[in-house]
């Protein structure tokens, strides 16, 4: 679903929890406080981030936010090195649960929606969760570039090949 102040509870305590296991910054963290309606509009429809048309999605359960996935439309050289067309994250309290992998199925499906044919995933060399779930989704193993691995998964049907 598209980011909603539905899940306005979850998604400050998933962010939280995030932060607490990573030592991330915390401003995505402090807007969404200070201000959630205007985080989530922030966050609808397509936007372009990192130089590209991006896509968010949130994923629930009833009310409760469980992960978020962005597709961006295209690559940039710099995405295409590292980051890809799809990132995705998992709230700590739902991982390990295979959602991560639910997810990226249903990304790869508005994937083809948009018009893509082929799609790239990278992630840190050492994150053996991601890589299983990049691989259950059909992804090829490409290189390993900066100490993250690249995978390839190919898309059926019409559209366009980005790269």
């Amino acid at each position: 679903m598209e980011p909603s102040g539905a899940v306005r509870e979850s998604w400050l305590a998933s962010e939280r929890d995030s932060r607490a296991l990573d030592g991330g910054p915390t401003d995505v963290l402090e807007q969404a406080e200070a201000d959630f309606n205007r985080f989530v509009a922030a966050r609808r429809g397509i936007r372009i981030m990192w130089g590209v048309p991006s896509t968010i999605w949130w994923y629930v359960s009833d009310e409760i936010y469980v992960g978020e996935i962005i597709i961006r439309h295209q690559l940039t050289p710099q995405l295409e090195r590292s980051g890809g067309h799809i990132g995705y994250e998992v709230a700590p309290a739902w991982r390990r649960q295979g959602h991560a992998t639910a997810m990226l199925a249903g990304a790869l499906v508005e994937c083809r929606r948009l018009g893509l044919t082929r799609v790239l995933l990278t992630c840190d060399a050492a994150n053996e969760g991601s890589r299983r779930v990049i691989l259950a989704n059909g992804g090829v193993p490409d290189l390993r570039i900066d100490g993250e691995d690249r995978f390839w998964i190919t898309l059926g049907g019409q559209g366009r090949r980005l790269s």
